[in-house]
């Protein structure tokens, strides 16, 4: 493996470090940058950045274990790179141990901390002799810490999450987040059975692995791919990426031809997506969210899958639009979360999450809901959403909108990673009286 992958991720890391932006987006920005690149060294840095980031409590405690300087104290260049090469030493098994810790004091020198070699060499070494036999916790007398290094989890998440579901389901849900997350993509709804499978097949034809969803006929997951854009019958608009949760959400508020549907925090457009299909030509779809950025990412979906039923819009979902009272047979309010149903795919989220912000979140949800719940007609349905697993965003503000305002709940459902073959996600379809 040449040695400026390793400096590539070396770079991602730091810039990790100082927190400006979130890691998806970053290495998506990184792998575009270095597109000419051979593939292998593509994967290669996507697996390492991802890897070290999404074990990083883990590979913290061995460090140190076995590092007489602590973690939080070392120079942050050193830090990310005695994490990322202890992530190759325990996970990545086609990288020679030895390569690992050669290319780690290379680059330590190379970024004039050559005065440190010695002491990467050291640490890396001992952990490289007894990678099959490094401590976890006591699992008997601390089992919040076990399982919080195990599955590198912030141990307040840990609690959390052990109070509501069990110790058992804890751990189920923790390996799911773990586990890899390949794409979902839905197809067209109209799109006829015979054409979505020639499409399917020439995606196998093109070394694209696809499995039907148990929970939707038109999603499938898609495994063996590196850029989904460059799959048959992406640019035709023949489907789009979208969670089974987040589809089986739109089906669930029973959205029928004509219907008038309003997405007030719609970005990136898949549940307003499905929603145009569902209402059809006779129907239509309103669909919003907070800022240009925003709406360009719905606008550029909307086009590619040429449907013509969509309104777009920039509009602060807090402040209310009298325009829309009594309007909308549907609205649609998936609201923004903790994100923590979707750990496997944003890595670094339960780094920046605390419980003070989901209390600011909380609060934020509810401005939202407050400005937004008139639009539904009477009879109509508002369908509350969330890609998180966390009950005070969820079942809580469910019943705090049964308990403020004219609606009762019909259906909710909370998706969890490690059960199902989703995100972690939640829904409640409720019908306004």
């Amino acid at each position: 493996m040449a040695e400026n992958t390793r400096e590539i991720v070396l770079d991602t890391l730091l810039a990790l470090e100082k927190g400006e932006e979130f890691s998806h987006r970053l290495i998506k920005s990184v792998l575009d940058k270095y597109n000419y690149m051979d593939e292998r060294d593509k994967a290669f840095i996507k697996r390492l950045t991802e890897g070290t980031i999404e074990r990083q409590t883990e590979l913290d405690y061995y460090l140190d274990a076995c590092s007489s300087v602590p973690v939080r104290k070392m120079k942050p260049l050193i830090r990310c790179l005695m994490r990322m090469s202890v992530y190759q030493l325990l996970y990545m098994d086609n990288v020679p141990d030895s390569a690992v810790c050669n290319e780690a004091c290379k680059l330590a020198q190379k970024r004039k901390f050559g005065s440190l070699k010695g002491f990467v060499n050291g640490v890396l070494r001992s952990i490289a002799r007894q990678k099959d036999a490094l401590p976890l916790p006591d699992e008997k007398k601390e089992p919040v810490k076990y399982l919080s290094v195990k599955y590198s989890m912030p141990v307040w998440l840990v609690e959390l999450w052990t109070e509501v579901f069990g110790r058992e389901r804890t751990e189920k849900m923790l390996e799911g987040l773990l586990a890899i997350h390949p794409v979902s993509l839905r197809f067209r709804t109209d799109l006829p059975e015979a054409e979505k499978n020639k499409v399917i097949e020439q995606m196998e034809q093109s070394g694209a692995k696809l499995t039907q969803s148990k929970l939707l006929p038109y999603l499938y997951i898609v495994k063996n791919t590196e850029s989904i854009s460059d799959l048959p019958g992406f640019h035709e608009g023949k489907f789009v990426v979208q969670d089974a949760s987040s589809a089986f959400a739109v089906e669930a508020a029973g959205i029928k031809s004509g219907d008038y549907v309003v997405d007030i925090c719609a970005a990136p457009g898949g549940k307003t997506m499905l929603a145009s299909e569902k209402a059809g030509n006779k129907g239509k779809v309103l669909s919003r969210d907070v800022s240009e950025t925003k709406v360009a990412l719905i606008e550029e979906n909307i086009a590619r899958m040429g449907l013509k039923n969509i309104m777009v819009e920039v509009h602060d979902a807090t402040v209310k639009d009298e325009e829309l009272c009594g309007q909308a047979d549907v609205v649609l309010a998936d609201v923004p979360c903790s994100g923590l149903g979707v750990m496997g795919k944003k890595r670094d989220i339960k780094y920046h999450i605390t419980p003070e912000k989901i209390a600011s979140i909380g609060e934020l949800q509810k401005q939202i809901i407050e400005s937004s719940w008139s639009y539904v007609k009477q009879g109509g349905v508002l369908l509350y959403s969330t890609c998180t697993v966390n009950p005070a965003e969820n079942e809580n503000m469910t019943a705090w909108i049964v308990e403020n305002f004219p609606f009762e709940l019909e259906q909710e459902k909370q998706f969890v990673p490690g059960e199902d073959e989703t995100d972690g996600f939640y829904y409640a379809k409720l019908r306004r009286k």
